[in-house]
C-alpha cells in the first residue's frame, strides 16, 4: 500500500485541494503542473505496477511442473498526463517489465513491454472533498523477449509464459491504478479537517463546487472558514463569488492562486476579534534614552509634570476595537488602523492612572509573500500617524507637540507586533510535502493572484 499511497501523493498535485476563501479562492493547476508530476510521478508508478504474479503450471512434461515467476524490475521511461475538457485527466505510460521465471535447469530472463491508458474523472465528494474516479482503463502488452536476446528457449514454452503472464498483467495492471486512485481518495478525505491559523484559531477547508476542466488547466472553487474558539467568523458583508480571469499571473506557472478580497477581510478580522492586534507599550524607567515616564511628557504637558514631579513609568495601552481594512488596488494594497490608544502612569501606589487618549490613524503599505505554505505579510508605515485626542485628565493636549513622541515610541512596537502577526500566514492551497517555490505576487483590484513553481519533497 506504500507505492500506492506515494503515487496518490503525487497524482494530488493535480488537485486545488486546500485552502481558499469564503465565498470564494480560486485555484488552478496549469499545464506545466502535470508535466511536473510525470517526471516525479514515475518512480512511484514502477513500484506500483510490480505486482505478484502467480505460479505457472508448465504442462509440457509428463507431470504438472509449477513455475515461479517473479517481476524483478519495471521500468517507466514516459509518464504523461493530458487535461480532458469538461472531464479530468487522461495518464498514458509506457512500461517495461522484467522477469525471472525460475524453469530447471536455468532460471529465465524475460522483457515485456506495456502501455497503459486511463481517463480519470475529478468530481466533488459527499463530503465536499475532490474526489477522483477511473472511467476507462486499458493496458497493452507487447510481445515478450528473452533479455539477453539468445532465444535459446523453445518457441512452445516461451508462447505458453508470455500467455500466462500477459493473462495475469491485463487485469492486473488497471486495478493497481484503480487502488492508487481509491488510496488518493482516503487521502483528500482527510482535507476537510481544522488546519491551525493560531493558538486558537484555525481555518476549515472544502469545496464549492465540482472542478472546472480545460485543455489548458483544472480550476476549482474552495471555501475556507476561519474559526476562532470554535466560533466561524463571519464577515458583516454581501460578498459575491470571485471570478478569476482567465490570463492573470505568470505564463507558464505550474499553479495560479487567486486570492479574493474576502480572504483577507476574514483574517483581518480574525485578528481584531481574537485581541492578537492589542499590546501594551513600556519603556525601561532608568534607561538614559527611555521617552516613556512622566518627566519627559511633563515637558509637553505641564499637568503631567506638575502632579508627577518624580519621573515615573507611562504606559501605551493599544487597543483595537476597529477592524483593520485592508484595499487592493492594482499594484498596491494598503492597511488601515485606527487604534484607540490610552496613555497611563504609574501612580506612587503602584497603581496606574489614566493621563489622556488617543484616537489614532495609521496608513500601512502591505507587502505579501509566500513561504513554502504560507501567505504572509508585513508592513511599513505610509506618510504621517494621525493623532486626535479623545480624553484628557491633564487639561489641554497639544496634538503637534505628542505627536513626535508617540512618533518614536509607538510606531516601531506597532510595526513588529503587527508584522510578526502577519507572519504567521494562513495556509495556502496544498498537500503533505508539497511546497511553493518561486513564487510571483501579483495584486489587482479586490484580490491577489500567486503564481508559483511546485516543489514535492518525498
Amino acid at each position: 500500500m506504500v507505492p500506492a499511497r506515494g503515487l496518490g501523493l503525487l497524482l494530488a498535485l493535480l488537485l486545488p485541494v486546500v485552502s481558499a476563501s469564503m465565498p470564494g479562492t480560486v485555484v488552478r493547476l496549469n499545464k506545466a503542473a502535470l508535466s511536473y508530476v510525470s517526471e516525479i510521478g514515475k518512480a512511484p508508478l514502477q513500484r506500483a505496477l510490480k505486482v505478484t504474479v502467480p505460479h505457472f503450471l508448465d504442462r509440457s512434461g509428463e507431470v504438472l511442473q509449477p513455475t515461479r515467476i517473479r517481476i524483478l524490475n519495471v521500468h517507466v521511461p514516459r509518464l504523461q498526463l493530458k487535461f480532458i475538457a469538461g472531464f479530468g485527466v487522461r495518464l498514458q505510460a509506457a512500461a517495461n517489465f522484467t522477469f525471472k521465471v525460475f524453469r530447471a535447469p536455468e532460471p529465465l530472463e524475460l522483457t515485456l513491454p506495456a502501455e497503459l491508458l486511463a481517463d480519470t474523472r475529478v468530481t466533488q465528494s459527499s463530503i465536499k472533498t475532490p474526489m477522483v474516479s477511473i472511467s476507462t482503463c486499458s493496458s497493452f502488452l507487447g510481445r515478450a523477449s528473452e533479455s539477453d536476446g539468445s532465444n535459446s528457449t523453445s518457441h512452445a514454452l516461451l508462447v505458453l509464459v508470455q500467455k500466462h503472464i500477459k493473462a495475469v498483467l491485463s487485469n492486473k495492471l488497471c486495478l493497481s491504478v484503480s487502488n492508487l486512485v481509491q488510496d488518493l481518495n482516503v487521502h483528500l478525505g482527510t482535507l476537510i479537517g481544522l488546519n491551525p491559523v493560531g493558538p486558537e484559531s484555525q481555518i476549515h477547508y472544502s469545496m464549492v463546487s465540482v472542478p472546472t476542466v480545460t485543455s489548458d488547466f483544472i480550476s476549482l472553487d474552495v471555501n475556507a472558514v476561519l474559526f476562532l474558539l470554535g466560533k466561524p467568523i463571519i464577515l458583516p458583508t454581501d460578498a459575491t463569488p470571485f471570478v478569476l480571469p482567465r490570463h492573470v499571473g505568470t505564463e507558464g506557472a505550474m499553479a495560479t492562486v487567486g486570492l479574493s478580497q474576502h480572504l483577507l477581510d476574514s483574517a483581518l478580522l480574525l485578528l481584531q476579534k481574537s485581541g492578537a492586534l492589542n499590546l501594551d507599550i513600556t519603556g525601561q524607567l532608568r534607561s538614559d534614552d527611555n521617552p516613556l515616564n512622566t518627566s519627559v511628557l511633563g515637558r509637553l504637558i505641564p499637568e503631567v509634570a506638575r502632579q508627577f514631579p518624580e519621573p515615573m513609568p507611562v504606559v501605551l495601552k493599544v487597543r483595537l476595537g476597529a477592524t483593520p481594512v485592508a484595499t487592493l488596488h492594482t499594484n498596491n494594497a494598503t492597511l488601515r488602523l485606527q487604534p484607540f490608544v490610552e496613555v497611563l502612569a504609574a501612580a506612587s501606589n503602584s497603581a496606574f492612572q489614566s493621563l489622556f487618549s488617543l484616537d489614532v490613524v495609521v496608513n500601512l503599505s502591505l507587502q505579501l509573500s509566500v513561504s513554502k505554505v504560507k501567505f504572509q505579510g508585513t508592513t511599513s508605515v505610509l506618510g504621517d500617524v494621525q493623532l486626535t485626542v479623545a480624553s484628557s485628565n491633564m487639561g489641554f493636549i497639544d496634538t503637534d507637540q505628542v505627536r513626535a513622541l508617540v512618533g518614536i515610541v509607538f510606531e516601531k512596537p506597532l510595526l513588529d507586533h503587527l508584522n510578526a502577526l502577519l507572519g504567521m500566514g494562513i495556509a495556502l492551497p496544498g498537500v503533505v510535502n508539497l511546497h511553493y517555490v518561486t513564487p510571483e505576487i501579483f495584486v489587482y483590484e479586490g484580490y491577489v493572484v500567486i503564481s508559483s513553481e511546485l516543489f514535492y519533497q518525498s
